[in-house]
């Protein structure tokens, strides 16, 4: 039995889901949270949030995000790869930062526009 608090809605349900019973979930006030329990005890992702360096004195960082949810356990691979990330003004919000993560969809974009 896995324990999880719902993240999906301000209420934070507390979840239990039952790995060995088809991943039965209880606990949720919602279809939503139910469905919520079986992804995070199966197939856990997150949205990545960081900063890399950018080649400017008026602003030396550039707020990163990846556009989908990545694995849970590619999230410090994915971070090590920013490291050596060095943007060049002018950077726009959108612009991919590393594509194809992993050889995935999920790719590191620019959160602001930068111009100098």
């Amino acid at each position: 039995m896995k324990e999880y608090i719902c993240i999906v809605c301000p209420r934070g349900c507390h979840l239990a889901v039952d790995d060995e019973n088809d991943y039965a979930v209880t606990g949720n006030a919602c279809l939503r949270g139910a469905a919520y329990g079986r992804e995070e005890a199966m197939h856990p992702t997150r949205v990545v949030t960081s900063s890399v360096r950018v080649r400017s004195r008026k602003h030396p960082r550039c707020s990163v995000k990846t556009d989908i949810a990545i694995d849970k356990s590619d999230i410090a691979k994915a971070m090590l790869l920013l490291d050596d990330v060095e943007l060049i003004p002018p950077v726009r919000r959108g612009d991919i930062v590393i594509a194809s993560l992993f050889g995935s969809e999920a790719n590191f974009i620019a959160t602001r526009d930068i111009d100098e």
